[in-house]
């Protein structure tokens, strides 16, 4: 086992094509909204499967949800149809149990593509209030087979079917929580969102090709919307800029508190999620780093 062996080999001036299996939020900085920015900055070519459509996030007091899963399955034969070739899955919030039989469907479609799960389902204790038990366990079935993980540590319990036991865990509870995953069948997973109140927001990595490591940030001391799937997405385009999962992972860590503090300089800053264009520039220099 190493921690040098990047997860994508980037070849020459080839765009790699990445199938973003997430909503689209029309107000709130989230998903496909952050997911398409994002990936494209790395230079990766963006193939959107929108799981559902939202008027703004769920933080919201109010907002209007359409659900896609009838029109995936005739969306995706198009894409096999017409010889469309993808590097990665890229999969995160979702809309009803079935949606999980699509990215599965990706799966045998493009054998090759790195299968990227950001479990989008819970945060701090709580399930997102569109999702039912069946939609959980079913999410929590993609942790097999996946090939990185990144739950934070409300949706980890769920996966593992365990208790919720808060933010504060070990450094030892956090290795047997990812052994556990991997147990599952992921190849390799990020723990997030340790908060042993000192101060300091921590991340955990390890996997087939990565030793157990921690990555590490200031704790801020307010909570945006948005910001595991700019985690994920910052991630995922690090990875498929050549660098290993423990330099994607503080990559990601490090663009995330950037882009926080950004964001508390814009007004209603609580609301609006997560601000991080004027800093997309970084998310380019990924390649020429």
């Amino acid at each position: 086992m190493t921690a040098s062996t990047p997860l994508f080999e980037r070849k020459g001036a080839y765009i790699p094509r990445i199938a973003a299996v997430h909503d689209l939020c029309g107000y709130g900085k989230c998903s496909l909204g952050v997911a398409i920015p994002v990936l494209s900055a790395g230079g990766n070519d963006v193939c959107p499967v929108p799981t559902g459509l939202f008027s703004n996030h769920t933080a919201f007091p109010t907002w209007h949800m359409h659900d896609t899963t009838e029109m995936l399955d005739g969306y995706l034969q198009a894409w096999k149809d017409v010889n469309i070739d993808i590097d990665a899955v890229y999969s995160g919030f979702l809309g009803a149990p079935e949606q999980c039989d699509s990215i599965r469907q990706l799966w045998n479609d493009y054998p090759n593509a790195l299968r990227v799960v950001d479990p989008a389902m819970a945060d701090h204790g709580k399930v997102y209030p569109t999702y039912t038990p069946e939609l959980c366990q079913a999410m929590a079935g993609l942790a097999s087979g996946c090939d990185v993980l990144t739950p934070n540590l409300t949706e980890a319990a769920i996966i593992l079917d365990e208790d919720w036991h808060g933010q504060n865990i070990s450094e030892d509870e956090a290795r047997r929580i990812i052994e556990a995953l991997l147990e599952k069948g992921a190849k390799n997973v990020i723990l997030k969102g340790i908060d042993r109140g000192d101060g300091i927001i921590r991340n955990y990595v390890q996997g087939e090709q990565n030793e157990f490591a921690e990555t590490r940030n200031e704790l801020l001391p307010y909570m945006l919307h948005g910001t595991g799937d700019l985690y994920a997405s910052c991630l995922l385009a690090a990875i498929m800029a050549g660098k290993t999962l423990l330099d994607a992972a503080q990559f990601a860590s490090d663009f995330v508190a950037e882009a926080m503090v950004l964001t508390n300089e814009q007004p209603d800053f609580r609301n609006r999620g997560v601000s991080f264009e004027p800093l997309l520039g970084k998310i380019a220099g990924l390649l020429s780093a």
